[in-house]
């Protein structure tokens, strides 16, 4: 048994934060090895850009120890707008979540269906894929997994359709997202596009993500019925205890009725605010914040407990806000030691003798193989998009098009890489073990990144802008 525990911590994941610091180690010392160089900057249509034509090396300038152990604080500075926004954004929905009011209409919705059951399935994948899709649903899935679990087993699926229901629609509409604060604005943000630009190719992508993973989930959902020895659950599932009753569930009344109209009411205004009235990172923040208020007080929570619930919602997000800060610290010391720019241009020199196609598909393959190392959605986004950014601009590659390499490569594995914590999480509370799970996915998986491929390819070739 010791040699097992010896082995198990030999094989250990090391902490994102572990990893963003080896790489802002990494990079530290690139700046003795790289020369130094920089472009000039120019500005085209109010924004700045780098001038392709005016790359120049200048004397080293390599990182001390002191600008090595201050880059973690510097990165914190830097991102404080985004890591506070997701601290706000991330508190106010733990608020809603308190309340209960998802999980009573999700089960008002199941006792109405509960005689249509391969009904239910898509139903409530699309709803999860709302969730992701628009506030970026990861870890707020935790808490509904066991529940669906237990009720796709009654119905006679499996554990592996009841965590797939949940897991792979939340997936799906966090892949495809046209809103999520978490990935799209903080990208958007970083590369300097107007927020919630390209809203209609990316409302395309979402319904094509998740028609993708529903229609894969109900096919095998189908096939376990009619045959539960098909499924690699069946033996363990026939043991269960855990089981659900529907008429426990919290009542769908007045005040549950009344939150969810104030959380559309939001998502609503935000849409309106952000193409109407430009808001931004503070704006949007500011709206949460408000919708928090209205909720705690329609589900009468108080005074102390909205406080309590809000802090609490900040402190469960708060190691994957600070990742951006992490994250932010490897651009601070390639801009100390002046390699950012002798980088993009040896990057933009290599690509730059292919066509920008290629170039597209490569910056997504980059992504997708990135999110195995920083599964932080919003921790990628600012490890990344720095680079990705300007670097599109010199290949011929638009910001919009790396942004959706981005979105698409950050999301897709989420549910697969054991690196994803709130995911292993969710199969520790299905009882499923992860090599069957990787096992049943990864055709999904494989089939996802290819969509993936397809729209980033779209993207290039319609010059989906602004810019």
């Amino acid at each position: 048994m010791n040699q097992d525990a010896e082995k198990k911590k030999r094989f250990a994941v090391p902490h994102v934060y572990i990893l963003l610091l080896f790489l802002i180690g990494i990079f530290s010392i690139l700046t003795y090895i790289i020369p130094a160089g920089q472009y000039n900057m120019t500005t085209i249509a109010g924004r700045e850009v780098v001038d392709a034509s005016t790359f120049h090396y200048i004397a080293k300038t390599p990182v001390s120890l002191m600008q090595f152990l201050t880059s973690v604080p510097r990165g914190m500075q830097e991102a404080a707008q985004i890591i506070f926004f997701i601290f706000i954004v991330g508190g106010s929905f733990a608020v809603v979540q308190e309340t209960r009011a998802i999980e009573a209409g999700m089960g008002r919705l199941i006792k109405a269906m509960k005689n249509k059951t391969i009904i239910i399935i898509p139903i409530i994948m699309i709803a999860f894929s709302l969730g992701g899709s628009v506030f970026g649903m990861a870890e707020e899935t935790i808490p509904f997994i066991p529940i669906f679990v237990a009720l796709c087993v009654a119905m006679g699926y499996d554990s592996m359709t009841g965590a797939a229901v949940v897991l792979c629609g939340a997936g799906a509409g966090f892949a495809g997202a046209f809103i999520n604060p978490f990935t799209i604005q903080v990208a958007q943000g970083i590369s300097k596009l107007p927020l919630l630009s390209g809203m209609s190719f990316r409302l395309v992508m979402y319904v094509c993500m998740v028609i993708l993973a529903t229609t894969f989930v109900m096919r095998y959902a189908h096939k376990v019925k009619k045959n539960p020895s098909l499924s690699s659950m069946h033996e363990f599932d026939v043991t269960r205890e855990d089981s659900i009753d529907l008429e426990e569930l919290q009542e769908f009344g007045a005040k549950e009725k009344g939150i969810l109209v104030v959380f559309v009411a939001a998502v609503v205004m935000l849409v309106v605010g952000v193409i109407k009235f430009g808001w931004y990172m503070d704006e949007i923040a500011a709206l949460f914040l408000g919708m928090s208020m209205i909720v705690a007080i329609i589900g009468k929570l108080g005074f102390n407990n909205y406080a309590a619930t809000l802090g609490r919602g900040m402190a469960d997000i708060a190691s994957g806000a600070l990742v951006v800060g992490f994250a932010r610290g490897i651009l601070v010391v390639m801009t100390d030691g002046n390699i950012l720019h002798t980088i993009l241009h040896a990057a933009a020199t290599g690509l730059g003798q292919l066509p920008s196609m290629v170039s597209a598909i490569g910056m997504y393959i980059f992504q997708c193989l990135l999110n195995f190392i920083v599964p932080s959605g919003s921790g990628q986004a600012a490890v990344s998009m720095p680079i990705m950014a300007p670097l599109g601009d010199l290949v011929g590659v638009n910001r919009q098009t790396a942004c959706i390499a981005f979105q698409l490569g950050d999301g897709i594995s989420n549910i697969f890489t054991p690196t994803s914590g709130y995911f292993m999480a969710g199969l520790a509370l299905a009882k499923v073990p992860w090599s069957k799970w990787a096992k049943w996915i990864l055709p999904l998986i494989g089939l996802e990144y290819l969509l993936g491929a397809v729209f980033v390819v779209i993207a290039q070739m319609i010059d989906l802008g602004p810019f």
